[in-house]
């Protein structure tokens, strides 16, 4: 082979070898551009959304935060738009996709500001959803047979008859058969936490809403695993040997009271709310009385309680 022809043969080598770098240069170049266009017009879905919240136009405004939280790359404004999307959702009481949001701001962004504020919503919601006559993925159509009693229901699905009949909208105890109810599902139950004096009801393990509460003094609240024997309504309450009732000045149980499976413990009311937070009673679990009425309406007998230091 000629000398002039391998020199040919090099040089067409080189030429081939400078095009494809100049190529894959070019190529690289429009790429990082794609990358520039595609960030700035996530940031302008961001700011779009932004005025669609401030004008109230919700559904434009769910569309750009959905937007930005499957492609944005800023933490920030993810965690804004699912908390906007959040409340947004709230506003249109649709509360199971107003908790889904809630709940991934809780999971994806733990150090978000007013997380507490966030979980008051969800427990806000929580409770009103168990109140409200609407069937949802956590409770079920029951309908009625002959010979049923609410006391009967109740007690084949784990509830109370107070639930069924504030769910209900039922003013009495008379029930219809072929008519139908809406049940609970779940099972509650009750942890203590006497470092914080709180309260925390939980449904199939899930925190579901917390009290804050009052414990006893110089730490004499039993700790342990225990049940719920007895609940009643305003009991005689009996002091160094001498019955005090529910209307005496000196009455301290407040307007309910579930007894624990340990003699002399239990969780009741109070007629003095500002000791709520503290460890100031003689052992028992104290709580304000609206919200022990709350409690014993959601719980029913033999559920457990969890008490820890």
């Amino acid at each position: 082979m000629s000398k002039k022809i391998i020199a040919v043969i090099i040089l067409l080598v080189f030429l081939i070898f400078f095009g494809l770098m100049a190529l894959k240069g070019s190529y690289l170049k429009g790429s990082s551009k794609k990358l520039e266009m595609t960030v700035d017009r996530v940031n302008a879905i961001y700011d779009y959304g932004q005025e669609a919240y401030k004008d109230q136009q919700d559904d434009k405004a769910l569309k750009a935060f959905e937007i930005i939280i499957n492609e944005g790359d800023s933490d920030d404004k993810k965690a804004d738009a699912i908390y906007k999307s959040a409340v947004i959702y709230e506003k249109k009481e649709d509360t199971l996709k107003a908790k889904k949001y809630y709940y991934k701001l809780i999971t994806t962004f733990p150090d978000y500001p007013n997380l507490e504020d966030v979980q008051k919503k969800i427990e806000k919601m929580n409770i009103s959803d168990l109140f409200s006559p609407f069937v949802d993925e956590n409770s079920s159509s029951y309908v009625i047979k002959e010979g049923d009693t609410l006391g009967k229901i109740a007690v084949q699905n784990n509830t109370t008859v107070e639930l069924l009949k504030k769910s209900n909208d039922l003013t009495g105890d008379i029930i219809m058969p072929g008519k139908t109810l809406k049940v609970p599902k779940g099972q509650f139950s009750i942890l203590v936490d006497k470092s914080q004096n709180m309260l925390f009801l939980k449904r199939d393990g899930n925190i579901f809403k917390t009290y804050n509460v009052s414990t006893g003094k110089n730490n004499s609240t039993p700790v342990g695993k225990f049940i719920i024997e007895e609940k009643m309504v305003k009991p005689l309450w009996y002091r160094v040997g001498a019955v005090v009732p529910a209307d005496s000045q000196e009455y301290e149980l407040g307007t309910r009271w579930m007894g624990l499976s340990i003699d002399g413990y239990g969780i009741h009311g109070t007629k003095d709310p500002s000791s709520i937070g503290k460890q100031a009673t003689l052992g028992c679990v104290r709580m304000i009385n609206e919200e022990v009425e709350e409690l014993f309406m959601i719980v029913p007998s033999g559920s457990e309680v969890v008490v820890v230091d």
